[in-house]
């Protein structure tokens, strides 16, 4: 299978960022990248974090929050 190839100019300094940051991820440079816009890009929540979801068992209820709240104040009408 055929993969497009994306030329990508950057300074000096942003490669030699790019470059560590991929040899610390133990990637190349293509997989880090495109690693990075699929990251950018997605329009879900990884899997790490809907993992995360209820947790936080100590977390108090909205009914617990607005327990001490008292009276709303007047508001004015429009």
């Amino acid at each position: 299978m055929a993969m497009p190839q994306l030329n990508l100019y950057v300074d000096e300094s942003t490669h030699t960022r790019i470059r560590r940051a991929a040899e610390a991820a133990g990637m190349s440079l293509s997989k880090w990248v495109a690693t990075i816009v699929i990251e950018k890009t997605a329009n879900q929540w990884p899997d790490e974090v809907l993992a995360l979801a209820g947790a936080w068992n100590d977390f108090p209820s909205l009914e617990e929050i607005r327990a001490g709240a008292g009276q709303d104040a007047p508001r004015a009408s429009f």
